[in-house]
């Protein structure tokens, strides 16, 4: 047997004792997650064998070291952001994903006006709505594809920029994931909270904020799961040396009013004008000011709403967020007159049939039906409407009297329009008692 050969074999063994150990609850040391990751993108450890060590790790779990240096060597995978040139501390925000959850487009260009930079990069949304950049590419002229160089002139200049991210941002993470797809092993913790927090120290962050969403519209259904999800962020984020908070958030039902990329971006300008719905401004507060705290830029969480508070009332977000859509290519005109976005030609009233009250609404199901208007993507090369989507009139706890709005569809066609009428109706539960709001926060986690 020659060199080549002996050493292909040893490479063999390696990955077979790997899926061993785990298998048997053993720890993975940081050379073997090296190896194991470096060689799977390399393309010489082959699907059949990454799939039996998922599964194992499904089984098995992973310990908070374990966790943090599988994180490492599937960020190590590709490009690594170098944010260190930029003064200050940089702090990232990351959900989870929910409906209606437009809270990035507002926290991004509140921190920034207090001062902390955010060099933030963001996907495209998969599912039941886009994601912050498709929010964003509603705006006309928006170029969120900035080279690093432009990212890190754009947050020296204007306090801010939101990029979609490179293609070679943790690639192990992007091949892991359609493999998880399809062998049953997407709903693992330490998975899960790997792939989160690897693009998270790919993109350069000093310290991180994560909105964990809990309910019926989010990946965790329950509050023992989200709690075990955020858990687990936390760890890593403290394992490998990034001061983490989590944050766990109600999505029974849509946040806000407006679920749709156009409506989402109007909405938006509402709230950094100090006139939009009161869920979604406490939750960007709320966020927002973590992330202040984080920075070190005040001595506690509430003292970073309370500075927010009052940049919100001056004006100072909404003048950072014309600033940083200037910057970015945007047509701020747009933002000074939201009827100049993109308007669906087809608006339909829902109203209500009987009278009560809002005592459930279902955040899946508005989900579902504002992606089959064309809101969101089944599949990655799909083409997301800007224009479509839903705007709630209630929400739960709120009374409603019988031909009183409950919502409006905004479609491209009659047909579409229709069928979502009679979809999301079924989202609404009316009942003839009063009911109270659900809690929009349900803790935080940190270490």
């Amino acid at each position: 047997m020659g060199q080549q050969e002996r050493a292909d074999v040893a490479d063999w063994m390696q990955i077979i004792d790997i899926i061993a150990k785990k298998r048997d609850g053993g720890e993975i040391s940081p050379a073997e997650f090296e190896f194991l990751i470096g060689r799977y993108v390399a393309g010489e450890i082959p699907d059949y064998q990454m799939a039996a060590f998922l599964m194992a790790t499904y089984i098995r779990g992973m310990s908070k070291g374990e966790m943090a240096n599988l994180t490492r060597a599937m960020a190590l995978s590709g490009d690594i952001l170098n944010l260190s040139p930029l003064v200050g501390c940089k702090v990232d925000k990351h959900s989870t994903g929910g409906v209606g959850d437009k809270v990035t487009l507002i926290v991004a260009p509140l921190v920034a006006a207090a001062g902390v930079p955010v060099a933030k990069m963001s996907g495209r949304g998969l599912g039941h709505s886009g994601g912050t950049i498709d929010k964003l590419e509603a705006i006309p002229g928006f170029f969120a594809e900035l080279t690093e160089g432009q990212l890190k002139k754009n947050v020296a200049e204007v306090g801010l920029a939101i990029v979609g991210q490179t293609a070679n941002l943790a690639p192990a993470d992007k091949m892991i994931y359609a493999l998880r797809d399809v062998t049953a092993t997407v709903a693992s913790t330490p998975l899960i909270a790997s792939s989160i927090m690897c693009k998270k120290i790919a993109t350069g962050a000093d310290a991180i904020v994560l909105d964990v969403k809990c309910g019926s519209g989010a990946f965790m259904p329950d509050l023992p799961e989200a709690q075990a999800l955020a858990q687990a962020l936390v760890d890593i984020g403290e394992e490998v040396g990034i001061r983490t908070v989590a944050v766990i958030s109600n999505m029974d039902q849509p946040l806000g009013k407006a679920v749709g990329n156009a409506l989402e971006v109007k909405e938006a300008i509402m709230v950094l004008q100090n006139k939009g719905p009161a869920d979604v401004t406490k939750l960007s507060l709320f966020l927002g000011g973590q992330m202040l705290f984080l920075a070190g830029h005040v001595d506690s969480p509430q003292g970073g709403e309370d500075v927010l508070k009052e940049i919100l009332a001056t004006g100072a977000a909404w003048r950072k967020f014309r600033d940083f859509v200037a910057a970015q290519g945007g047509d701020v005109a747009v933002l000074d007159t939201p009827t100049l976005l993109p308007q669906a030609p087809f608006k339909f009233s829902l109203r209500a049939h009987v009278g009560g009250y809002i005592a459930g609404l279902r955040a899946d199901i508005i989900g579902q039906v504002s992606m089959d208007l064309g809101a969101g993507r089944q599949k990655k090369d799909d083409v997301i409407d800007p224009a479509v989507g839903i705007v709630l009139a209630r929400k739960i706890g709120d009374p409603v009297e019988v031909g009183q709005l409950l919502a409006e569809i905004h479609a491209n066609d009659e047909g579409s329009g229709k069928r979502a009428m009679r979809q999301v109706l079924q989202a609404f539960t009316l009942i003839p008692r009063p009911v109270s709001p659900p809690p929009l926060i349900y803790k935080q986690v940190h270490n």
